[in-house]
């Protein structure tokens, strides 16, 4: 079950026509969707996976080391997604970042912006499973072995 928050998909997608660098957070996973939707004639968007970083310094840092060609954006646009990621790809606001991408020239970058919401798919899918098991968590109070 997604989170019951409202979202303001005109406000979002207005955001993703007007940024070049957009880095989207989600709910259950800890890796971030980066959109540098910046194009030369030689290179498409970048839309990928990434860590979380602890700054935004280090999110310039890192966005240099993806992208040497690009200098560094003026701005990078953080926005909270408070649902799952694939809520997101059946969302306005996906087809506004795909929209984006069929107008940039370079094709494939539509795959490979499928292939990131795939993984975070994936990656939310494991996150469950190992909450579920209780891989990488503990318990706040355990179950008592008899009853009372």
């Amino acid at each position: 079950m997604d989170n019951d928050y409202t979202i303001d998909a005109d406000d979002i997608a207005a955001t993703i026509r007007s940024s070049d660098v957009v880095v989207l957070r989600f709910v259950a996973v800890g890796q971030r969707l980066l959109l540098d939707l910046r194009t030369s004639e030689s290179e498409g968007p970048l839309i990928r996976v990434v860590r979380p970083v602890s700054s935004v310094q280090e999110r310039y840092k890192d966005l240099r080391r993806l992208r040497p060609r690009f200098a560094l954006p003026e701005r990078i646009v953080a926005l909270w997604w408070p649902r799952f990621a694939r809520s997101l790809a059946a969302s306005d606001v996906w087809s506004e970042v795909v929209a984006r991408l069929h107008t940039s020239g370079h094709p494939s970058a539509v795959a490979g912006a499928s292939a990131a919401i795939d993984e975070l798919v994936r990656l939310e899918r494991c996150a469950t499973l190992d909450a579920i098991a209780g891989e990488g968590y503990r318990t706040l109070w355990s179950a008592s072995a008899r009853r009372r």
